[in-house]
């Protein structure tokens, strides 16, 4: 980690800076992709399979036996973790639903808003070597809150053409509709246009890799809403001279591990605190089995010190994390102070991993510094917000005048006159 000590705020952005990505060169390759399975379908998916994913498929959706089989190759402790984890999810995004409220303007106009859900969405769920089934949870259950009629969900298949049991069960639990052994860009085209076996959908859901994320936001561009610009997992941590260094430099490296592009931050008041947890980072790291991919990360991340509490928060909501920690005695306080970040874990017993798996917030979550105009996914990502207004004679005749006035002055005259003859 590099060691950026009390640095001036003209130096901050520099500092801050994430790791590129180079979204822009993969373009051309993407869009390729993209552009064949929207002309030619499942041969495309199926052609592409076999180029990325290694794996020769002609039916591509997961049939109702193989899900039902899934559970018996799961170890009941972990389905019990996976029930107490989609509890949680669902009790507290359960509560983020509104009542409909009409709004009387004035006499005789009543105003109100309707949330309806989004009909059919699709979640890209990443495969592989570290299947995200937790990621299944997140998505799904908010999916299902909400009301969505079709929910099918696509991840890249082994090389034998099957997907890890945990995401099939998962899956099925979090209320998804259909399942598609399906990974990469092809997944992400599918999913936007259709194809024979794959139905369109009007909005995708997940995390993935560049080319996942670059194929995602191309899409978007076409009329198939996402959920937000993603990019590599970061988090942030501040430390003050209680916090625990074997907890801290533990939440580090619980980033670091993602991918050699992810990064994170340590940022301290104390010189002697930031040098206890990196002598910690570098004792741990040795012992984690993705270390190779941690030091990666680790190379890209910084350690900061500044001169008080105050201006390390402004930093924070400067780097805007997708992850921040609190690991200070006055976090429940210091919270309040806090207007950029996607999630915020408090105290010195909050790990970044308990929002990552099963205390019930989402951790699909905006990063990139994308946290300054984004939220994370919650039950009205799943859904769209239709307003209703009902006027009544008097409620007319109390705006109409001041309509007319405003649509004259645009030089509207039809929209003056449908208020006129109502009123004549």
């Amino acid at each position: 980690m590099i060691l950026h000590s009390k640095p001036d705020k003209s130096d901050w952005k520099a500092i801050l800076k994430r790791p590129v990505m180079e979204a822009a060169s993969l373009e051309p390759t993407v869009l390729n992709i993209l552009n064949e399975v929207s002309r030619n379908g499942d041969a495309a998916v199926r052609r592409f399979s076999l180029m990325f994913d290694k794996t020769s498929i002609d039916q591509f959706e997961v049939s109702e036996d193989e899900i039902n089989m899934a559970g018996s190759s799961i170890p009941e402790a972990l389905k019990k973790a996976i029930h107490l984890a989609a509890s949680n999810i669902g009790s507290f995004h359960k509560k983020q639903s509104l009542p409909k409220e009409v709004i009387e303007t004035m006499p005789g106009v009543h105003c109100w808003r309707r949330s309806v859900p989004i009909e059919k969405v699709g979640l890209y769920i990443p495969g592989g070597s570290a299947p995200l089934f937790s990621t299944i949870l997140m998505l799904g259950i908010p999916a299902t809150i909400a009301g969505c009629k079709e929910i099918i969900l696509c991840s890249p298949p082994t090389t034998q053409g099957n997907l890890h049991p945990a995401i099939l069960y998962t899956a099925r639990l979090a209320g998804v509709n259909r399942i598609f052994r399906i990974g990469g860009v092809q997944a992400i085209a599918a999913m936007a246009y259709g194809t024979l076996q794959v139905p369109q959908v009007y909005k995708i859901f997940g995390p993935g890799n560049q080319y996942v994320t670059c194929a995602k936001q191309l899409v978007q561009k076409s009329g198939t809403a996402i959920d937000m610009p993603a990019g590599p997992s970061e988090l942030a941590v501040y430390a003050d001279e209680k916090a625990n260094p074997v907890f801290v430099a533990a939440d580090l490296l619980s980033q670091a591990e993602h991918g050699p592009d992810s990064q994170v931050l340590l940022v301290c008041v104390s010189p002697d605190t930031a040098h206890k947890i990196k002598r910690e980072i570098d004792q741990q790291v040795e012992l984690l089995e993705r270390k190779r991919v941690a030091k990666a990360a680790l190379s890209n991340s910084k350690i900061i010190l500044v001169k008080d509490e105050e201006q390390a928060m402004e930093l924070l909501n400067e780097y805007a994390p997708e992850h921040l920690i609190l690991a200070c005695e006055n976090a429940t306080s210091l919270a309040e102070q806090v207007i950029n970040a996607g999630s915020v874990f408090l105290g010195h017993f909050s790990p970044e991993s308990a929002g990552d798996y099963a205390s019930g917030t989402n951790h699909v979550l905006p990063t990139n510094g994308y946290a300054k105009s984004y939220s994370g996914i919650s039950v009205d990502s799943f859904m769209k917000t239709i307003t209703f207004q009902r006027l009544s004679r008097e409620g007319l005749m109390n705006i109409g005048h001041s309509v007319e006035l405003m649509a004259a002055a645009e030089g509207m005259q039809a929209h003056a006159r449908a208020v006129q003859v109502r009123l004549d």
